[in-house]
């Protein structure tokens, strides 16, 4: 089956999240999770994700979640982020970010795709 990434969501890097709050509430999305006070928010319409986050990155970004499904709820089986990292390693992918492969959970690490796009992956489970 190949890899598994997980729920798919942007996540966007805002100036102001109560503008960007507002904004994406007046094409559907609601709020799902996060705290504007502290700068980020989930939003959601159906099935489709946005983070609005502000002054936490740098760019936009690509967000994959290794174990969730589109409504982040645990799903019954995945591929270990561990797993994905070795895969992409070994395809010659560079993968920033450290964390102990001998552990299991959450973890997270970054690629950055030829235009310069980064791509986070980040397991809560």
């Amino acid at each position: 089956m190949g890899i598994e990434l997980g729920a798919f969501s942007i996540s966007l890097s805002v100036a102001n999240i109560e503008a960007s709050l507002s904004f994406y509430e007046k094409l559907g999305f609601t709020q799902s999770g996060g705290d504007s006070a502290e700068k980020w928010v989930i939003m959601r319409n159906g099935e489709h994700v946005i983070g609005l986050f502000s002054g936490m990155f740098d760019r936009n970004m690509l967000t994959f979640n290794p174990g969730w499904d589109q409504n982040a709820r645990k799903t019954e089986t995945f591929t270990d982020i561990r797993e994905i990292r070795k895969e992409l390693t070994a395809n010659g992918l560079v993968v920033e970010g450290e964390f102990d492969e001998a552990t299991r959970g959450p973890a997270s690490f970054i690629v950055v795709d030829p235009d310069g796009n980064p791509i986070l992956v980040d397991q809560h489970v």
